[in-house]
């Protein structure tokens, strides 16, 4: 859910053609919006400049560090998996993101404005949605959906409110007070998803949905995601953030330990083979990049770096193979080795 995007007052400028919307004391210029989508180098080549762009990001609370040097950074028009354990800092950098902390360090470019200085016109722009949705209770759930839908400068009758509603299953003629936690996390995705803004900022957004639901989530997602717009995904359930998510930045205590494309990392790592064969199993130990071995009679399986897969595939073919199969890595076996990876540093 956006927070702060009320507007006080309106007024447009001639200055280089711009709209100025003057939102509780800050000025935003609508060349915001043009500046967060590209620039132009000096060859005139247009480069797309990240939607999210974070540097060396610091935030304390007392002693305590949440955040340490954390790096993010999301393309346009991607999912991008926002990964860590519980308390490793996630929630603390969207908040940020949102303009509702203040870094004590570091770099932040959302969209391309400053979330602190131009959080009122950003959130125009963006949407938010929480693990954990707070709902005024005497209001219908319809109501908090129009709600917020023109707090983000929309016309709930011109957006996709009724056909989300429907998707999601929503009786949106309840209080608030009678919703379940999922119902409540429809009416945040339901707001959220209404208005396609350019942005989805979603901090365990399924949380409390049935797997029904949950389907019809990472279909809104993909749809939305065609149409142009970019997504920034925190979630516990790997599945999820694997079947949607292009990239991932998994953090540890503040830091970013590992971030990149899945089928990247998926490369860099191990993938896991099992084969039945017609015969003894060949001595696999002897090739390098070859781990966790086991022989039991004719089966055999293994773990293998890419660069070892052909010569395991080579040895196993020459033992005679009945059954063989190969699996990359899941996305929850990358997280492990790059949590693992950060404890060790």
């Amino acid at each position: 859910m956006s927070a702060r995007c009320s507007v006080s007052s309106a007024s447009t400028s001639s200055r280089r053609g711009s709209s100025i919307w003057i939102c509780r004391g800050w000025i935003c210029t609508g060349e915001v919006s043009r500046l967060a989508r590209s620039r132009t180098s000096l060859t005139g080549v247009t480069i797309q400049t990240p939607v999210v762009e974070v540097r060396g990001l610091v935030k304390t609370f007392g002693r305590a560090r949440a955040l340490d040097g954390l790096d993010l950074e999301v393309a346009a028009g991607e999912v991008h998996g926002f990964l860590g354990p519980n308390g490793a800092g996630k929630s603390t950098a969207l908040r940020i993101l949102l303009g509702l902390l203040h870094k004590d360090a570091g770099e932040v470019r959302l969209l391309g404005g400053d979330p602190w200085r131009d959080g009122p016109g950003l959130h125009r722009r963006l949407a938010y949605v929480p693990g954990d949705v707070n709902l005024w209770p005497n209001l219908s759930g319809g109501q908090i959906v129009d709600l917020l839908i023109r707090m983000r400068g929309a016309d709930p009758a011109r957006s996709r409110r009724d056909e989300l509603v429907e998707r999601f299953g929503l009786d949106v003629t309840k209080r608030a007070r009678a919703y379940s936690k999922g119902n409540r996390q429809k009416v945040a995705l339901v707001a959220a998803l209404a208005t396609e803004p350019e942005l989805l900022l979603l901090d365990e957004p399924t949380s409390g949905l049935d797997p029904l639901m949950e389907q019809v989530f990472n279909d809104c997602v993909a749809e939305h995601v065609a149409r142009g717009a970019t997504v920034l995904l925190s979630s516990h359930i790997l599945s999820e953030v694997d079947r949607l998510a292009d990239r991932v930045t998994i953090i540890r205590d503040g830091r970013t330990v590992q971030s990149g494309r899945i089928s990247d990392l998926r490369h860099l790592s191990r993938s896991r083979i099992s084969a039945t064969l017609t015969g003894p199993a060949p001595d696999l130990s002897r090739l390098p990049g070859v781990h966790d071995l086991h022989t039991d009679g004719d089966r055999v399986s293994c773990t293998a770096q890419a660069t070892a897969l052909p010569a395991v595939l080579e040895a196993l073919t020459a033992a005679g193979v009945v059954a063989l199969t190969s699996s990359p890595p899941t996305l929850e076996e990358l997280f492990l080795d790059a949590y693992r990876s950060g404890e060790k540093r």
